[in-house]
């Protein structure tokens, strides 16, 4: 009697989970249509760890496309926080710079267990930290306007998230394992696992929520005020976003064993600008960016360096705005244009 009991209070909430997800106007999903979809999240359709899942590659059948699945793991501390914030943060937000979510699964699985799932568009070029370390040569190297493509997308990701959401949202997480490329190399930001509202205010509930899970972000990105107890500010992107500028174009990450004892990827840069050295500093495997208009390409990579430089400064009142970095980004790109023309 009680495991009838049981069984019929389980369909129940299947039913209403997979009903909640239907009037939000997303796309319909349960926890035995995306088990299925990814072959019951088998090892063959692992695509990804991350700091609160494992995300999978799947296929939905009903309407023929193809996911990908981040299933949250709720033995992690903070877990179902960051799912609740990361469902919030991407209920609103539209924008093409920005992983699609498709869907949400709030449920339980197969053996009664809670059961916690996004549903995003699969975006097939995998994560810019693929193309920037790839293993064993199994992506090729990006050349120099790919490079720049990306880092356009990303910083109007960005400026979208600070100036165009209403409350401002910042990311707190902005590394290149969470940004995805799709079949044309357009960058998308990913990941809202530990994204926050501004100002909290307007948010109390979900700041409570999440307010225990603390910023942590990544080693290495994470701005230097965050560490010394500094409040959540879009600043704090910009500082993550400039470490990131730089790897792109020098290829080490900011974790690199050459960096200890104060010295670290913005200092290697900012030393490279100082002594004109930039072309030492910048990977050579892009497509030959030397081999005409030399100066002239040297002096758009200069002041990509610089940017990076810039928004990577230890002070946030020395970080540039991100419009502003979208405007100068783009202005570069419009001279390179002309000089492969």
């Amino acid at each position: 009697m009680l495991a009838a009991v049981y069984l019929l209070w389980y369909r129940h909430k299947r039913k209403h989970t997979e009903q909640s997800s239907s009037e939000a106007g997303l796309l319909r999903v349960s926890y035995h249509s995306l088990f299925k979809a990814t072959n019951g999240f088998s090892s063959e359709n692992l695509i990804g760890v991350g700091s609160f899942g494992s995300v999978y590659k799947g296929f939905l059948d009903h309407v023929q496309l193809t996911i990908a699945v981040k299933i949250v793991d709720l033995t992690g501390h903070g877990a179902s926080r960051s799912f609740v914030a990361e469902c919030e943060t991407l209920r609103n937000v539209r924008h093409r710079n920005l992983v699609k979510v498709l869907s949400a699964c709030s449920g339980f699985d197969q053996r009664g267990d809670d059961f916690k799932a996004l549903v995003y568009e699969f975006l097939s070029n995998g994560s810019l930290d693929e193309w920037l370390h790839p293993l064993n040569g199994l992506r090729r190297k990006l050349n120099l306007i790919e490079r720049l493509n990306i880092a356009i997308d990303i910083a109007c990701a960005l400026d979208y998230l600070h100036n165009n959401c209403v409350p401002p949202i910042v990311h707190c997480d902005l590394k290149p394992s969470n940004v995805l490329l799709n079949n044309d190399m357009v960058g998308h930001v990913s990941d809202f696992g530990l994204a926050r509202f501004l100002p909290d205010a307007l948010h109390k509930l979900l700041t409570n929520q999440t307010s225990s899970i603390g910023i942590k972000g990544s080693p290495g990105y994470i701005a230097p005020e965050y560490g010394a107890g500094g409040q959540v500010a879009a600043e704090g992107d910009v500082y993550s976003y400039g470490v990131l500028i730089l790897e792109m174009l020098t290829g080490k990450r900011p974790t690199d064993d050459i960096f200890v004892d104060g010295f670290n990827l913005h200092c290697f840069a900012k030393e490279a600008c100082s002594t004109e050295r930039v072309v030492d500093i910048i990977i050579q495997e892009m497509g030959n960016p030397w081999d005409n208009h030399f100066a002239r390409k040297l002096a758009c990579l200069t002041s990509i360096v610089r940017i990076g430089v810039s928004c990577s400064s230890d002070s946030p009142r020395d970080r540039p705005h991100i419009a502003d970095i979208v405007g100068s980004l783009v202005a570069i790109k419009d001279t390179l244009r002309k000089i492969y023309r």
